[in-house]
């Protein structure tokens, strides 16, 4: 049986408990319940295609494992301190991680979802969470409505008028790969089905505390 750390690297990349959750090791319980929330609202098996389902549930279950560990103030320290876990005790073992995952945050209806929406759309946040995905990957329109809530090609125009102000407002560094994007790419990504976007809904949640169960 595969341990977590590799179940960690084989599923997200990294051998870390942090660097799964794209949190530092300083972030308070908040910050780690909001971070555990983001990832696995992605990977949530009620909400994920039916080909990827039986991956999206592994992923599930990893993330709700870091979760227990980094949310109990022992088992983090003794991680923290030694790079030691439990891994096999029966809790673990026996947990069913969709009810736990039900224990911490209520259920989200659509129209949650929709009335988020509506306020998030050029909101500050959805300025913030602009800038941030523009300067993170530098300017590369496919990860910008990735990672960007509530976004798909049709909202390309609106979100680059809205890119380019704050590139002449100096807010942001001017990059080739936004400004002299090649059109065959922009082709592709107009082919593209837009599909699974679950970002929005993930974005809203986690802005969203009223949805969150304290």
């Amino acid at each position: 049986m595969a341990s977590l750390l590799d179940l960690c690297e084989q599923y997200f990349g990294a051998r870390n408990f942090y660097e799964v959750l794209k949190i530092s090791k300083t972030a308070n319980d908040k910050q780690v319940k909001k971070a555990y929330h983001k990832l696995s609202l992605l990977v949530h098996p009620d909400r994920v295609e039916e080909n990827i389902k039986a991956e999206a549930t592994e992923k599930f279950k990893v993330l709700g494992r870091i979760h227990s560990i980094l949310s109990d103030s022992e088992k983090r320290k003794i991680y923290d301190e030694s790079g030691q876990y439990d891994e096999e005790s029966e809790e673990v073992v026996m947990c069913n991680w969709a009810d736990y995952w039900r224990s911490l945050f209520k259920e989200i209806t659509v129209e949650d979802i929709n009335n988020y929406e509506k306020n998030y759309k050029g909101s500050e946040t959805e300025i913030k969470d602009l800038k941030r995905a523009y300067i993170d990957s530098k300017g590369d329109m496919d990860y910008i409505l990735e990672a960007v809530p509530f976004t798909n090609c049709d909202e390309e125009p609106r979100l680059h008028t809205i890119i380019q102000d704050l590139i002449e407002r100096g807010e942001v560094p001017e990059y080739t790969t936004f400004t002299n994007e090649n059109k065959k790419k922009k082709q592709r990504r107009r082919r593209k089905l837009d599909g699974w976007k679950v970002v929005g809904e993930i974005e809203a949640l986690l802005g969203g505390e009223g949805l969150v169960n304290k």
